[in-house]
């Protein structure tokens, strides 16, 4: 199966600022979080400062920082995270608002997947629109797991 298709373009300033993990694939490195967010905002050099917060079980919160840079010729569709240490990861734009208001993050092998939001909630209705997209571009929603709110013990 070919890799996901990313939207057409992404305007990075429009993008930054703060976003709620409103569903996601599990993952083990965000292992017992709950009220998980995602802060984005671009540097001066062209790369984009991330910083990935959740709530512990412990109630801590708990944060990891890296940096993100657009792949050349994704029209910022498809982005290079670094979280830990030299390690990057793909992060593909899958489906996006126009507005802004959301977004779905996939990696092209579909083992991640992520579903974001202006706000800690969506319409279920929206939400389900956005699932049967990212069904069509081949992504097992099925392993969709809400995210906890922050206060919420985790799964």
């Amino acid at each position: 199966m070919p890799p996901p298709t990313t939207v057409a373009a992404v305007d990075l300033a429009r993008y930054a600022g703060e976003w709620h993990e409103i569903e996601s694939f599990p993952s083990w490195f965000q292992s017992g979080c709950t009220g998980t967010k995602a802060a984005y905002t671009p540097q001066p050099d062209g790369t984009i400062k991330v910083v990935n917060t959740c709530v512990r079980r412990s109630g801590r919160a708990s944060s990891i920082e890296g940096s993100a840079r657009a792949v050349p010729g994704s029209n910022n569709g498809k982005l290079k995270v670094r979280l830990f240490g030299p390690f990057e990861g793909d992060y593909w734009i899958v489906d996006l608002d126009p507005a802004y208001r959301w977004a779905a993050v996939g990696t092209p092998d579909r083992r991640y997947l992520w579903i974001l939001a202006r706000q800690p909630e969506l319409d279920p209705a929206l939400l389900g629109r956005i699932r049967a997209r990212l069904a069509a571009q081949g992504f097992d929603v099925s392993r969709l797991r809400p995210t906890a709110p922050s206060g919420v013990p985790a799964p």
